[in-house]
């Protein structure tokens, strides 16, 4: 359906185009454009300017970020490299349930066709074990923008067996979350501490209904003051 008049279009001398957009619009908006994919491509440099050539962040084999930990290293097919916090902001600490013993998380999480390992796994009796540097992006999540941003932890133990949520793997738990949220200042509550269950797009259901948040977020409190 047409319009009254002439199309609007006015000569090289004039303000608008054909549909009402002036050339010095056009002009500026492809400028904000450039100006904006350069300034995506300069973030990217900043964030990855310690993976060229030549250029290697210092790591210390066996080094652990939770002094309580014991290192035993995951498969470099279930992470990848980064320099966290400096490329990703850290800000969510992820709670999963491994749906088996803690030897076989260990076990899974060495395993190069696994394709996913938590930073973290914890033992029923309180035994923590680091796998992969908190610097480091581990596949623990399901959703890349929450793996950059988070630091996974595994408990040992089944979502439909309460019992395996023990004193002592809910003391040690809590006091390594305590750690990483005083680390990067991450607030202790459900929107920054949050269960597997709650990343978007994901199929799992841990830590499950029997995970006591209320008694979690209390000892993770309680560890922060110390």
């Amino acid at each position: 359906m047409g319009t009254k008049g002439t199309s609007g279009a006015k000569g090289s001398g004039g303000a608008k185009s054909g549909h009402g957009i002036s050339r010095r619009g056009l002009l500026i908006g492809a400028a904000v454009t450039a100006a904006g994919a350069a300034a995506l491509a300069r973030e990217e440099l900043e964030r990855a300017w310690w993976r060229l050539p030549g250029v290697d962040k210092p790591r210390t084999p066996g080094e652990v970020d939770y002094a309580r930990a014991q290192w035993i290293a995951a498969s470099p097919a279930n992470w990848r490299r980064a320099d966290r916090p400096d490329d990703y902001p850290v800000d969510r600490v992820v709670i999963h349930v491994t749906q088996g013993s803690y030897q076989s998380a260990v076990k899974v999480f060495q395993d190069p066709a696994h394709g996913a390992a938590s930073h973290y796994v914890v033992r029923k009796d309180g035994h923590v074990a680091q796998m992969i540097r908190e610097l480091d992006v581990a596949f623990h999540a399901g959703n890349r923008s929450y793996n950059e941003r988070s630091v996974g932890i595994e408990h040992e133990g089944f979502v439909d067996r309460p019992q395996d949520f023990t004193a002592a793997m809910y003391g040690a738990s809590a006091r390594l979350t305590a750690a990483i949220c005083g680390r990067y200042g991450i607030p202790v509550d459900r929107k920054h501490i949050i269960g597997h269950v709650e990343v978007p797009g994901t199929d799992h259901t841990d830590p499950g209904g029997h995970w006591d948040w209320d008694r979690y977020l209390r000892l993770v409190r309680a560890a922060r003051k110390r």
